[in-house]
């Protein structure tokens, strides 16, 4: 009976997840919009969230302009997968305040005037590491990245309604026409001249340190030999 319970919440999670990201679909108009599937499998975390951003916004058409909002539906899978470089997981950390800051009109129903400063300003200050967002939801991960980088005005609500992002890599949109995006390849900058002859003068150093205390080995062991033929 427990696994019976189990299977079922764990069911009207998925159903509930489903709903919600079919939920506010009505409110685009997503007549000659294409469907743009990432995966996020292995993808760098500000990479993805980049050309995630530019295909949101409709960058990469001809027919951008900043005042439209001609971007296409972005869906996002496997985001439990995605990477970061160096210590971010320990290292980037989320911040928020709790409570909320409004002002109460009537001052003649405050009994307190601490309360008066509770209803005025924001709460504590809260903070979470990359590392436990990704365990609590790695789906905010991806959509924070991308929502800091789109510009802050009245088309910013509208964007965000466009990408929908999974954990995994099921999602409700099947029936619909999706296009695969590819993400375009890594490009490693070279070495610099400086840099390089530095290194292969270390190398080199190396060499002849090697050379020199083979030889001086060489030397000692044919002095010893030496004394113990005499």
């Amino acid at each position: 009976m427990a696994t019976q319970g189990a299977a079922a919440a764990a069911a009207t999670a998925v159903n509930g997840k489903m709903k919600k990201a079919l939920a506010g679909l009505k409110r685009i108009n997503l007549e000659g919009l294409r469907w743009r599937v990432f995966d996020a499998k292995g993808q760098v975390l500000g990479r993805l969230a980049s050309q995630i951003s530019t295909v949101v916004q409709g960058k990469d058409k001809p027919t951008y302009a900043p005042n439209r909002d001609d971007g296409d539906m972005c869906i996002v899978l496997n985001a439990k997968d995605v990477c970061v470089t160096g210590r971010k997981l320990t290292n980037k950390v989320y911040y928020w305040h709790t409570g909320q800051s409004y002002t109460i009109l009537d001052m003649d129903s405050l009994i307190d005037i601490e309360l008066y400063v509770y209803c005025r300003y924001i709460g504590h200050l809260k903070e979470r590491t990359l590392k436990d967002q990704m365990a609590k939801d790695p789906t905010e991960v991806i959509r924070k990245a991308v929502l800091r980088m789109l510009p802050r005005n009245k088309l910013r609500d509208d964007r965000d309604r466009k990408l929908r992002i999974f954990a995994d890599s099921e999602h409700p949109f099947g029936d619909r026409p999706l296009e695969p995006y590819i993400m375009p390849p890594r490009t490693v900058r070279e070495m610099r001249p400086r840099v390089r002859r530095a290194i292969t003068r270390a190398q080199k150093k190396f060499e002849e340190k090697l050379h020199d205390t083979g030889e001086k080995k060489g030397r000692r062991s044919r002095e010893v030999e030496a004394d113990a033929t005499q």
